[in-house]
C-alpha cells in the first residue's frame, strides 16, 4: 500500500506561494503527495480567515479561523513563517514544512524528496496527539 500525505499550500496566485504569512493566503491548494512521487491536486480552497480582523500581529483568533479551514490536512506548506504559523506547528497535529522556494512545482518536488521524513513527522504527531486525548 502506497503512503500519502494531504499537503495544503498558502498560495498567492495559480503558480506562486504567498510571501507573507500563510494566514494571509489568497486561497490554500490541497494535494495528495505520495511516497512514489504521485502528485494530484485535489482542491483550491478559499481562504476565509484571509480578511480577518486581528486585534494583534499574530492574532490566536486567526490562529484557530486558518486550522478550523485544513482540519483534513496531515501538512501545511508554506515559504515563509509567521507567529501563528508557529502556533500550527506547536499546538495541532498539523505538520509545518517551509519550502524555501515560492514556486509551486519546486515545492510539491520539495515534499515528494522530503517523504520519508515528512510521513515520519505526521504520524508521531497524530499519536502525540492520540495519546493526549486518551491521558485527557
Amino acid at each position: 500500500m502506497v503512503r500519502c500525505l494531504k499537503v495544503a499550500f498558502g498560495m498567492e496566485d495559480e503558480e506562486h506561494l504567498i510571501d507573507a504569512h500563510y494566514g494571509d493566503s489568497e486561497f490554500f491548494t490541497v494535494y495528495e503527495v505520495c511516497e512514489d512521487g504521485r502528485v494530484k491536486l485535489l482542491e483550491k480552497r478559499p481562504n476565509k480567515a484571509k480578511d480577518f480582523e486581528e486585534e494583534e500581529h499574530g492574532d490566536p483568533r486567526k490562529f484557530k479561523a486558518v486550522v478550523s479551514q485544513l482540519l483534513d490536512v496531515d501538512l501545511l506548506a508554506a515559504f515563509r513563517m509567521g507567529p501563528n504559523f508557529l502556533r500550527i506547528r506547536d499546538r495541532t497535529n498539523k505538520v509545518a514544512f517551509f519550502t524555501r522556494t515560492r514556486d509551486l512545482k519546486l515545492a510539491l518536488q520539495r515534499v515528494v524528496e522530503n517523504f520519508s521524513s515528512l510521513w515520519e513527522q505526521v504520524r508521531e504527531k497524530k499519536e502525540r496527539v492520540r495519546e493526549a486525548m486518551l491521558e485527557g
